[in-house]
């Protein structure tokens, strides 16, 4: 299974240079990654770079903990789309909705949504802080919201991604939102697993391809026993070495 379609490619330090950019622009074109995600103030640069290509620019606001101003953040996400981008993602004011000041977590979202227009909006809930009931209502807010993505983490955090918290926020939202993995999921076999459970994009900062058929074959159980056979008999060997040659 190909899931090039399925990644953002990321780069969010805030130490990122323009080089850092114009190589992660490289390699998503390349790999014909679904889009880059950068913060806002390299839209323009991105732009530029992936100038005729299909790979989208997603810029990210109120990073990394949404602790700015709502207005602050409807200016940075409407300045980043007149610079170019495609879509926004934006950080869910986490000490508002640790408070349980829930109106204002939605204001915040809505806000957001109705200054960007159609323009499809990711929310990061930062699921490594939230416990169960905090992960819900973060859900529940973004689809009053009427947001277009979840996304699980920004990695800045203490701890990454689970398959539990998805499969929390897969069974709350339903398919009236979509998710967004993001966290320690950096090979294709990770990937696939948080994929098989509704997952439809994947956020990273590696270049993750299909797996290689001759990888695969190396960490099957056949080859590993074929490989082994010195501690068996010859005609343990023989029998095991016509099954791999099949």
């Amino acid at each position: 299974m190909n899931i090039s379609k399925h990644i953002d490619y990321s780069i969010l330090n805030p130490i990122a240079t323009e080089h850092d950019v114009i190589e992660l622009c490289h390699k998503a074109k390349k790999n014909n990654f679904n889009a880059v995600c950068i913060n806002s103030c390299y839209v323009p640069l991105t732009k530029r770079l992936l100038d005729n290509s299909h790979v989208k620019i997603c810029a990210i606001i109120g990073y990394p903990y949404g602790s700015a101003s709502t207005s602050t953040k409807v200016y940075e996400a409407q300045k980043a789309i007149e610079d170019g981008a495609d879509e926004i993602e934006m950080e869910i004011n986490l000490g508002y909705l640790k408070s349980r000041n829930y109106i204002a977590v939605l204001k915040d979202i809505t806000d957001v949504r109705f200054s960007i227009n159609r323009t499809p909006l990711k929310v990061a809930i930062e699921i490594p802080e939230l416990n169960k009931n905090e992960i819900i209502k973060a859900c529940e807010i973004c689809l009053d919201a009427n947001v277009d993505y979840i996304k699980t983490s920004n990695g800045f955090s203490k701890s990454s991604t689970t398959l539990t918290a998805v499969k929390i926020i897969k069974k709350t939202v339903r398919d009236a939102i979509k998710i967004k993995a993001s966290g320690e999921i950096n090979d294709y076999e990770t990937a696939i697993k948080y994929m098989n459970i509704g997952v439809e994009r994947i956020g990273t900062a590696v270049v993750i391809k299909m797996e290689d058929k001759t990888q695969q074959i190396k960490n099957s159980k056949l080859y590993k026993q074929y490989i082994g056979n010195k501690a068996k008999t010859p005609s343990d060997v023989i029998e095991t070495s016509r099954a791999f040659s099949r």
